[in-house]
Formats: C-alpha cells, structure tokens, sequence
C-alpha cells in the first residue's frame, strides 16, 4: 500500500531495513497474491508470478489458479534441485514438466548451473543474482559474479543445450545491474534474450517509491542482504524507455539508445546483435 511505500521512503537509512523486516514478517495471505495478480491482468499485460523456491510448493496452486502467463521461481541462487533442512525439497524437473505454463528460474551466473537449469525444462533463466543497485549480497554473504562473464557464460551452455537437445531454444535474462543504458545494451550483446530492470524503473514518475528503490532481499528477519537507496525521478515510464532524453547519463530513452548502438556497429535485429564482437576494456 502506498501509505507503507511513503513511510519507508521518508525514514533514515538505518531504519528503513528495520521496517522493512517487519512489514515482512506478517504471514503470507494467498488472497492478497490473488488479489494482485488479478490487479495486473485487469491492465491488459502479460501476467508473471514469482516465487522464492522455498515458497513454492505452498503457494505454486495458489498463483496458477489466479491466472498467470508465465511462473517464475528466483532465490539468490538458485539450483536444479532445492535442498531444505525445514522444507519439501523442490524438484525442478518434475515441477514445471507438471506445470501447463512456461516457467523462468534462476539466478545462475555460470556454465554448470545455467545448464542444469535449462535440463529441467526451463522456457528461461535468469543471470546473475539480482537486485543490483539495492544488493548487499557481495558484502554480506561474499557472492558476487561480473555480469558481463556470467551473460556469457549462460550464453555458451544455452548454445551447447541446443546441440544437446535437438534445437530447444532458451531465453537468457539478465537480472540485476542494469542502472544505465549502456549496461542494457552490452547485456544483449553478450547473448541475453532480455533484462530484469529494477532502478531503472524505480525512476520513474509513476513509480510508487517515488525515487527510492529496494529489493525483497531487504527484508530477510536474520540476514538482510539489500538496503534501501535513493535512484531519484528522472522521468515518466515513456521518458526512460522511449525518450526523448536530455541528458548524457544513461537514464532515459533505453530503446533509443539500443537502436544508436545497433547502427553504429551494423545490427539490424537483436538475434544478430548477440554475435557483436565485445572486447573488455578499462573504465572510463
């Protein structure tokens, strides 16, 4: 509820993870998951349900019969088999071969683990472990993985899947560290089908955290690995996507800004753009 979004968005740093665990300690209640997923499909757009793999087995029946285009399950990181010490472990193979809607699972962010993935039946994996500008995962747990190695790397075992499977093609989505355009643009042209965006959006005017941004790894009760900052409003939701833009830094017109670099390097369509030669060069 906004009243909520405004009071975390107003309190000092140091509190807003402490709110945040608590609004999140209250108990899951399947009629609200309804409720919003009813909410998006009523404004005419593709309608995605997401799932931590330790909250699926509970929730899975729940999501499906509200109604959903596509069930995504993301953790941190997450494995072909979900192991639990106080939990049903999770079988991602029989899972989504039970499942009538195509499913997306991740994060993964190297060779081996996007390819057991893509084995369960996959439509897609996520890359990387998301919440990139709001993530304390590298300072809190030591797990970190350079986007643009890990883009590639899902990318190589997704070409070798298809050898292996007769041809089944799965979508590579690079989640987390998408900030500016330039970031969404290498992220194709290192393999990805498609990107997760998060500050991105949160910068937009119709954004109900009106600048501020956090991820759901915030509110962890004994172990918060993400933080609540401010990316600030730069624009409308059309501005950040589809210009114009007025301004050099990389926070408006995506779109635009991914059909300049297509032209200047000679691509017509993104399938062609993934083969663009990418070379690792220093900082500016």
């Amino acid at each position: 509820p906004q009243p909520l979004l405004d009071e975390i968005a107003e309190l000092p740093a140091e509190r807003a993870t402490e709110r945040i665990q608590q609004i999140y300690a209250e108990p899951i209640k399947p009629e609200l998951i309804v409720e919003r997923l009813h909410e998006i499909r009523d404004a005419g757009v593709t309608v995605a349900g997401a799932l931590s793999p330790q909250r699926t087995q509970d929730y899975y029946s729940t999501v499906l019969e509200a109604g959903v285009d596509l069930f995504v399950i993301r953790g941190t990181v997450v494995s072909a088999e979900h192991v639990s010490q106080d939990h049903e472990p999770l079988n991602l193979k029989k899972f989504i071969y039970d499942l009538d809607v195509p499913v997306i699972v991740g994060g993964a962010a190297n060779y081996t683990a996007a390819l057991h993935l893509m084995r369960t039946g996959a439509a897609g994996v996520l890359v990387g472990f998301g919440g990139g500008a709001v993530s304390a995962n590298r300072n809190t747990i030591g797990v970190h993985a350079p986007m643009a190695t890990a883009i590639a790397d899902v990318a190589e075992a997704r070409r070798d899947y298809m050898d292996e499977s007769g041809g089944r093609y799965v979508q590579v989505i690079a989640d987390g560290g998408m900030g500016d355009s330039g970031s969404f643009i290498k992220a194709f042209a290192l393999g990805a089908d498609a990107v997760m965006l998060g500050s991105p959006l949160a910068r937009a005017k119709e954004a109900p955290g009106k600048g501020m941004h956090w991820g759901a790894e915030a509110r962890h009760q004994t172990l918060p690995r993400g933080f609540r900052t401010n990316v600030g409003t730069v624009g409308t939701l059309e501005d950040i996507m589809f210009g114009p833009s007025h301004n050099a830094d990389g926070t408006t017109n995506y779109i635009g800004a991914l059909r300049r670099a297509m032209a200047t390097t000679g691509y017509v369509d993104l399938k062609s753009f993934q083969r663009c030669p990418v070379t690792v060069a220093p900082t500016r």
